[in-house]
């Protein structure tokens, strides 16, 4: 497993290295049968020690990130974050076999933070920050997945067939929304049960 850590705000140490190194591997071990990649970044902001770890593991991409006043413990704290997702989606993911062929590739998307502030003309938006991700293309139970995984509350992504954006996220009341271009229901793909039933008669 390639592991990439960067360091910001503090001394480069080997000891953290190999504590890192160490503690993910036996995740990886324990959990995953794919080859993976991690991009770690230990920071030192404000007399706190912040672990923000991401691992992907094939298609899939999971985030743990916490902060302490001991930057081993944020270490492992973080990647127990990570051990506890891939244990709840463990056979998920070793079982998951796609059933479409991702045809598209992902689509570059970009976001900005801004503040509204009132003037004479009314509401005018001010940039604060801007940035830009990979919206990749996935089905709704493997986009219900990856949100689960990295512990949002939302994700964009596109439909495997084309580059048209997609955005799941959590309600207030518990489930889940699909906001998907055009009229046809991406979850409809089965016919309901009853039909089922008197087909099967």
């Amino acid at each position: 497993m390639q592991v990439n850590i960067t360091f910001r705000n503090m001394f480069a140490t080997d000891a953290l290295r190999n504590h890192v190194q160490d503690k993910l591997a036996k995740v990886a071990d324990k959990y995953l049968d794919k080859v993976t990649e991690a991009h770690v970044t230990l920071s030192l902001e404000r007399y706190l020690h912040h672990a923000d770890v991401n691992l992907h593991a094939g298609h899939f991409h999971v985030r743990g990130k916490e902060k302490s006043e001991d930057m081993y413990a944020s270490i492992d704290m973080a990647i127990d974050k990570i051990e506890r997702q891939l244990k709840k989606h463990k056979e998920r993911l070793k079982n998951h076999r796609p059933a479409h062929v991702h045809q598209s590739g992902p689509v570059r998307v970009r976001y900005e933070v801004f503040s509204a502030k009132e003037d004479e003309l009314g509401m005018t938006p001010e940039v604060i920050r801007s940035d830009e991700f990979l919206a990749k293309p996935m089905s709704v139970e493997e986009a219900l997945m990856q949100m689960d995984l990295l512990n949002n509350d939302f994700l964009v992504f596109t439909r495997p067939e084309s580059t048209d954006l997609n955005v799941i996220y959590r309600r207030k009341d518990g489930n889940f929304g699909l906001i998907a271009p055009g009229g046809e229901s991406m979850l409809s793909v089965a016919p309901p049960r009853r039909q089922r039933t008197q087909a099967a008669k």
